[in-house]
């Protein structure tokens, strides 16, 4: 049998949002102290049992443990490793930078509304797109009135970017 080599990582950037800190914090703290308590204490009454070998609960219960390590691990990893962006609400200078509302509309008068926000945290249901994106690289640095040429799955699309605020906008994906 060959060796196991790990996935290789990809390079990630290092910023996030405070409000995505706070998330990520939140669900750290939910496993560690709500659900891996749980889980042990399941695996311990399931070993009381006897014999571990044909115990389902014993086994689920290792495995899940396994994986709330896993994602401990990498929460920690994560958490320790970023560096948290706190955009200037006041800031109305147009420009496109971290932590950005941008409103873009395409030639063909389709409107999209997204925000810049750290890989860790990026909701297409929200609109939230990593920085890493090739749309965010597209728009990061320009301002209110530049055209940007995006490729897209289906061909190349340019965009104007009518807005850039650092507050939601009011018809902006919760």
């Amino acid at each position: 049998m060959g060796q196991r080599r790990p996935k290789p990582v990809e390079p990630r950037s290092g910023y996030i949002t405070a409000e995505g800190y706070a998330r990520l914090s939140e669900e750290f703290e939910q496993l560690y102290r709500v659900e891996r308590p749980k889980v042990v204490k399941g695996v311990a009454e399931a070993a009381a049992e006897g014999d571990r070998s044909e115990n389902a609960e014993y086994i689920y219960g290792k495995k899940k443990l396994r994986e709330i390590d896993r994602r401990l691990r990498h929460l920690g990893q994560r958490l320790n490793a970023v560096t948290v962006v706190q955009p200037d609400e006041d800031r109305d200078d147009g420009k496109v930078y971290f932590g950005a509302y941008v409103r873009l509309e395409s030639e063909q008068g389709e409107q999209l509304v997204v925000r810049i926000v750290g890989p860790d945290e990026f909701d297409g249901k929200r609109g939230f797109i990593s920085m890493d994106s090739p749309v965010a690289k597209a728009i990061l640095r320009r301002e209110e009135g530049d055209e940007v040429r995006i490729e897209r799955p289906r061909g190349v699309t340019t965009f104007e970017i009518v807005e850039v605020s650092y507050r939601p906008f009011p018809d902006s994906p919760a």
